[in-house]
């Protein structure tokens, strides 16, 4: 499926709003803006959906982990609720998109199931699945027959219904057909109003980080605020369609969905920069990981394709959406989407396109990047100031050494994928250094 091409920005441009980011979030807040009759303007360093959308499981979930029962208990029932309101109106909001703009796209409704293979987690699931249901969303724990499509034995899961998956590239070709975009435009630096990019500059009364990674680093200060994880995914054929999505809840494990005869296996997943384990203390990571499991749980099938993908981390777990800064009131962001990048996606447009055009939006505080949860997440900040000291200390003190431009930290050479990554803020690097994650802005010197 190929998406038509976008000239680059013929010049000097003034618009009403400029989005930064021609993905998922990009695209569906330009889509909402213009129906609104504001005239706006995308661009992308590279192709439209060429990030991270273009590597996602697109799963269409409100399930997101175990996170409602700890949201109640750390930052209360109000803002828990909010988060709740806004992924499972995001979940509706694509089909209705779907319906009204009749996109043929795979669009899918099923269960998504969040699963534990251990006997002693019974008793969280019971509680994330109480903890979802006392904040209006239709949740239950099961167990047995209904959970007899896994490849293996698990002890139990929590169950959302009605939930959904599609195909991105699909859509994102459908709503961006109208928008105004224009392809292989990168955005140097932003000072007030104006965005400089290397094809020319645009004027705009408002400007949208949609990029994945917010690039200035003043005013805001993001990469003290989230770090970055890639994760994995292999495709195998030859599967019987699976009548619902499963994820791990024991913070190491898989992660399955189908398309069709292709089952799609997830896991592995690590820290960028960071070598050894990977997520939850599990003993391999990439795509090794995936191999073994593939050879144990699947033995008949055959790979036919793999990828990898890059998240945002917020400490507190709730995504940065809304206000860039309070020095900034024109711009705005949209990033830390914790892996769950659909559903994200098109709660960061609704806010977003609400706040441009002065709409009230119930959950935007809960969201907001101007909130104060630093109790929330407090284990993982301190966390990531030590990668970051450590990576930065590598870098100061070593002259050899390759460093991310980004900030001055010691990359690491990632074997398995062939690139460089920064353990500091996530940068990444090809072999040869060009640039292929942010938030550097430029590629790595030799």
């Amino acid at each position: 499926m190929e998406i038509p091409k976008r000239k680059s920005l013929p010049g000097d441009r003034q618009v009403q709003t400029l989005v930064i980011g021609a993905g998922m979030a990009g695209i569906l807040t330009a889509y909402f803006l213009k129906k609104e009759g504001v005239d706006v303007v995308v661009v992308d360093a590279g192709r439209i959906a060429g990030g991270q959308t273009k590597n996602t499981t697109a799963k269409i979930t409100a399930q997101h982990g175990l996170i409602y029962h700890r949201l109640i208990q750390k930052a209360g029932k109000e803002k828990a609720r909010d988060y709740a309101m806004a992924a499972g109106d995001a979940v509706k909001l694509y089909e209705r998109i779907i319906k009204e703009e009749k996109i043929e796209c795979h669009f899918k409704e099923l269960p998504s199931y969040l699963y534990s293979i251990y006997k002693s987690r019974r008793k969280v699931l019971e509680k994330e699945a109480a903890a979802a249901r006392e904040l209006g969303m239709k949740a239950r724990f099961v167990e047995g027959r209904e959970l007899t499509e896994l490849p293996f034995e698990a002890a139990g899961a929590l169950c959302f219904e009605n939930q959904g998956q599609f195909s991105p590239l699909e859509f994102i070709k459908a709503l961006s057909g109208p928008l105004e975009i224009y392809e292989n435009t990168k955005v140097l630096s932003v000072k007030g109003h104006t965005a400089f990019t290397d094809k020319g500059k645009i004027t705009a009364e408002n400007i949208v980080f949609a990029c994945h990674y917010p690039f200035p680093v003043i005013p805001g200060f993001y990469f003290l605020r989230q770090h970055q994880e890639r994760s994995y995914v292999i495709a195998l054929e030859g599967c019987k369609e699976l009548e619902g999505m499963y994820y791990n809840a024991d913070g190491q494990g898989i992660s399955l969905r189908s398309a069709g005869s292709i089952l799609l296996l997830g896991g592995g997943g690590r820290r960028s920069g960071k070598r050894g384990k990977g997520a939850g203390g599990c003993s391999m990571a990439g795509y090794s990981y995936l191999e073994e499991a593939a050879r144990e749980l699947y033995p008949g099938l055959h790979e036919t394709a793999r990828w990898s993908a890059q998240d945002c981390m917020p400490h507190d777990d709730i995504p940065f959406i809304g206000k860039y800064s309070v020095y900034r009131p024109y711009w705005h962001v949209a990033t830390g989407f914790k892996k769950w990048g659909m559903t994200a996606s098109m709660v960061s447009a609704v806010i977003i396109s609400g706040r441009i055009c002065k709409k009230d939006i119930p959950y935007e505080k809960t969201f907001s990047p101007q909130r104060f949860l630093f109790w929330l997440g407090i284990k993982k900040l301190l966390e990531d100031i030590g990668e970051s000291v450590k990576g930065l200390g590598k870098g100061l003190f070593s002259k050899k050494e390759r460093k991310c431009p980004h900030m001055g930290c010691r990359l690491e050479w990632n074997a398995e994928e062939e690139r460089w990554e920064c353990p500091c803020h996530g940068s990444g690097f090809d072999r040869d250094g060009k640039l292929l994650d942010d938030p550097a802005r430029k590629d790595m010197s030799r």
